[in-house]
């Protein structure tokens, strides 16, 4: 597949939300031709570089694993301005990429297979709690509707995409493979900070 990226200093996960503010016209007109196509784009976590593009500055690096992001909504409050609902699909990995003359990043990926559902176990149970307070403080309107709090996939990636976790510990949590693994490490990682009770 042959998509182009907008790298960020966030990660989307599948299923999860983003809000954008689009302004630079490369992402503007890229915006455009998604919602015309029906397309995705991509996003990737920025490793080193800014969002903004600047004269003679190199792309920034970005992670190899990222997100499909498809427009959701989207609003147009003044020319030239993009406000845009990113809703987060399947992963996938860079295999190779370019600059187009308008600076805009093109990348050839392969997509990553969904994980299986797999239900939690007693001893995750005190993240599916943590989750459900998350939901409630955030509400409706930010919180993905129809989520299954018993699926480990759908629990670990919501808590990686409230918690107020580093950048770097959210990318490496989509960058796992296995749900019940995510899970360990997010609630090992949350139990070292005393965000859950209990001995680490």
């Amino acid at each position: 597949m042959r998509i182009p990226l907008f790298p960020l200093n966030a990660v989307l996960f599948p299923g999860g939300l983003l809000p954008l503010k689009v302004f630079e016209q490369r992402y503007v007109e890229m915006t455009k031709a998604c919602v015309r196509d029906g397309t995705p784009f991509g996003v990737c976590m920025i490793r080193q570089g800014s969002e903004v593009a600047r004269e003679r500055e190199p792309p920034p690096e970005f992670a190899d694993v990222g997100t499909l992001a498809r427009v959701a909504s989207w609003d147009a409050p003044q020319p030239g301005i993009l406000h845009v609902a990113a809703r987060g699909d399947a992963r996938f990995l860079v295999e190779r990429h370019e600059r187009s003359p308008s600076g805009l990043l093109i990348a050839e990926v392969v997509g990553i297979a969904a994980e299986p559902r797999v239900a939690l176990t007693s001893a995750q149970a005190p993240l599916r709690s943590l989750l459900e307070v998350v939901a409630a403080r955030i509400g409706p309107e930010r919180f993905p509707a129809g989520g299954d709090f018993d699926d480990a996939s759908f629990v670990g990636y919501r808590l990686a995409e409230f918690l107020p976790l580093p950048l770097a510990v959210k990318q490496s949590m989509l960058e796992i493979n296995d749900a019940g693994v995510r899970l360990a490490v997010l609630q090992r990682f949350l139990l070292e900070r005393g965000v859950l009770g209990g001995a680490p």
